[in-house]
C-alpha cells in the first residue's frame, strides 16, 4: 500500500472533555495529585499497580514526581479521569510510544480505582482517548501492551476491541522481573466499526435505572 501522501499526524493534544460518564483531564499536579494519590494509592490498593512500570507510590509528590518525570523524560502524556460532574479523580491513563510520523501512540499506564474498575465510566474513558487518536488526529494505528502474564489487560484490550498481535518474548526487565509483552492494537480501517460498537454500548438507553447494561460491547459490521 502506497503512502506517498502521508506526512504525519500531530501528537496527541486531548484537551479536557466529557463524555457521558466521564471527564478527562490533562493530568495537573497542583489540581489532581492529593485526589489521585487518595484514590489510587491507598492500603488495599498494591495489586493495582502489579504491572506498571514503577512501584506504588507511598506520597502523593511521589506518585507527581514519577508522572511528570515519564512526561518528561518518555513523553507520556497522562490523564485524570473524573466521573461528570465529581470533583476528584478515580484514575489515571496516559498516551505512550507516540510517534506521530507514524499515525501511532499506545495507551497505558492505565490505573483505575476500585470505583472504577469494571464500570461503563472505565470503558468510556479508553473510548474516548481512542477517539481523539483516530477522529481528531487521523492516526493510523493505536495500540494496547501489557505483561503476557497480565490477563486482566489482556481480556481488557479484547473487549476494547483490540486485535492480539503477538508475544515479545524476553521484551523487558521491570521491578526486577521478566516481561514477555502481549501487543494488540487497532487500526485506522477497523476503527468505524469499533467506533459505532462503543458508541451503541455507551448510550444512555443502554443501561437501566440501576446501572446494568442492557446490551453487552460488541463489534458487529
Amino acid at each position: 500500500m502506497s503512502l506517498n501522501d502521508w506526512v504525519g499526524a500531530p501528537p496527541p493534544n486531548l484537551p479536557e472533555i466529557s463524555g457521558n460518564y466521564v471527564t478527562l483531564r490533562p493530568y495537573d499536579a497542583a489540581r489532581d495529585t492529593d485526589a489521585l494519590y487518595e484514590a489510587i494509592c491507598g492500603a488495599d490498593d498494591q495489586d493495582l499497580w502489579t504491572y506498571i512500570p514503577f512501584h506504588m507510590p507511598d506520597s502523593a509528590s511521589t506518585l507527581s514526581g514519577a508522572l511528570m518525570s515519564a512526561g518528561k523524560e518518555r513523553g507520556w502524556q497522562s490523564h485524570s479521569i473524573y466521573a461528570c460532574g465529581n470533583s476528584k479523580p478515580l484514575g489515571m491513563a496516559s498516551y505512550m510510544r507516540i510517534r506521530p510520523e507514524h499515525g501511532s501512540a499506545e495507551v497505558g499506564c492505565i490505573v483505575f480505582s476500585k470505583a472504577l474498575q469494571r464500570t461503563h465510566m472505565a470503558t468510556e474513558a479508553i473510548y474516548l482517548m481512542i477517539k481523539h487518536a483516530f477522529d481528531d488526529l487521523g492516526y493510523r494505528r493505536f495500540e494496547w501492551k501489557c505483561d503476557n502474564d497480565n490477563e486482566a489487560s489482556k481480556r481488557a484490550a479484547k473487549r476494547f476491541g483490540f486485535t492480539f498481535e503477538g508475544i515479545f518474548r524476553n521484551d523487558l526487565v521491570v521491578k526486577g522481573r521478566n516481561r514477555d509483552t502481549a501487543w494488540f492494537s487497532i487500526i485506522d480501517r477497523e476503527w468505524p466499526i469499533i467506533k459505532a460498537g462503543f458508541e451503541r454500548w455507551l448510550d444512555l438507553n443502554n443501561f437501566d435505572e440501576k446501572g446494568t447494561q442492557k446490551q453487552r460491547l460488541r463489534f458487529d459490521p
